[in-house]
C-alpha cells in the first residue's frame, strides 16, 4: 500500500536492521524496505551484511535484488535461509532470482554471497551476533529469532499466529501451552521483541489461518518473558496512518511492558 493516508508509518514490506558501532549489520527479511535500507549500508562502506530471513514468501523476499550490498564487490553478505541445508537455501533464493521472475540470476550478484540454511530451534553464531530460532506458526512456516549481542538482545518474530487455540494459554490466563513456553524461554527478558500485530483479536478470530497475531497477544507473550518493550509489527496493508494512530493510543501508557507500533526508519537504541 502506498499514498499520503501512510505518510507517517509507511507502507514497506518487512525489513528490519540490527547494527552495533563499527561491526557488521544483521539484517531481517528482505522486503521492499530492504531498498533504502541497502542504500544507507553502502554508503557507510558497509563490509559485512548477514541477511536472516523469516520466510521465503514473495513480499518478504521481493527487494533482495533491489538491496544494494549484493552488487558490492567488496561486500560479504551472508543469506540465512530456512533450510536444510546451504545447498536448499541457495536453491530457495535461486528460484526467484532466475532470469523470469526477476531478470537476475545469483551470478549475477557481484558481492561476495554465501548462504546458511536455518532450522528452527537451533542455536548458531553470525560474526559477534549470537542467534537463537524457534519455529512460528505461519502457512508454509516461518522462523522467529532472538540475537544477542554486547549484553542487549533483540527478538523478531513476524508472520506469526498464536502458539496456543484462542482458547487456552497466555490469552486465557492459563498456563503456557507447550509451543508458547517455547517462545516465552526464547524470548525471557529480550531488550525488545518485535511482533507480528497485524490484526485486532475480532479479526484474528476471524481469519485464523492466516498465520498473523494481534497485539493483545503479544503483549501477553511479552509480560511472561519480562520482556521490556514490543514494538507491533507487520501492520494490516489496509491500515491508513489514523487506524495505526487508534493502536498507539490505545497502548501508550503500557508498562511492563513498553508498547509502541513500528514505523518506518523508526530506531531504537538499546544500549542504555
Amino acid at each position: 500500500m502506498s499514498g499520503v493516508e501512510i505518510n507517517r508509518y509507511g507502507g514497506h514490506t518487512a525489513c528490519v536492521e540490527v547494527s552495533i558501532e563499527d561491526g557488521p549489520a544483521l539484517v531481517f527479511d528482505c522486503g521492499t524496505g530492504a531498498r533504502a535500507l541497502g542504500r544507507a549500508l553502502v554508503a557507510k562502506q558497509t563490509e559485512e551484511v548477514f541477511v536472516l530471513f523469516s520466510h521465503t514468501h514473495m513480499d518478504h523476499l521481493f527487494a533482495l535484488p533491489f538491496f544494494d550490498p549484493v552488487f558490492e564487490p567488496k561486500c560479504k553478505v551472508t543469506l540465512a535461509v530456512p533450510a536444510l541445508s546451504r545447498t536448499e537455501a541457495q536453491a530457495k533464493i535461486e528460484r526467484y532470482l532466475n532470469g523470469v521472475y526477476h531478470p537476475l540470476r545469483t551470478d549475477d550478484l557481484d558481492a561476495q554471497i554465501s548462504y546458511a540454511g536455518v532450522i528452527p530451534g537451533t542455536s548458531f553464531e553470525m560474526g559477534p551476533y549470537s542467534v537463537r530460532t524457534i519455529r512460528l506458526v505461519h502457512p508454509g512456516g516461518t522462523i522467529g529469532y532472538r540475537v544477542s549481542v554486547g549484553g542487549q538482545s533483540v527478538c523478531y518474530l513476524t508472520d506469526t499466529g498464536p502458539l496456543a487455540r484462542p482458547d487456552e494459554g497466555l490469552i486465557v490466563g492459563e498456563a503456557a501451552t507447550e509451543r508458547e513456553a517455547e517462545l516465552v524461554a526464547l524470548v525471557q527478558g529480550a531488550d525488545l521483541m518485535i511482533m507480528d500485530a497485524m490484526f485486532t483479536r475480532e479479526e484474528y478470530l476471524e481469519r485464523i489461518s492466516w498465520g498473523h497475531a494481534y497485539p493483545e497477544y503479544a503483549v501477553c507473550v511479552a509480560k511472561a518473558a519480562g520482556v521490556q518493550t514490543v514494538a507491533c509489527f507487520h501492520h494490516d496493508p489496509d491500515a491508513t496512518d489514523d487506524h495505526l494512530d487508534e493502536i498507539a493510543n490505545r497502548w501508550a501508557g503500557h508498562q511492563n511492558p513498553r508498547v509502541v507500533l513500528a514505523k518506518e526508519g523508526m530506531g531504537m537504541d538499546l544500549s542504555g
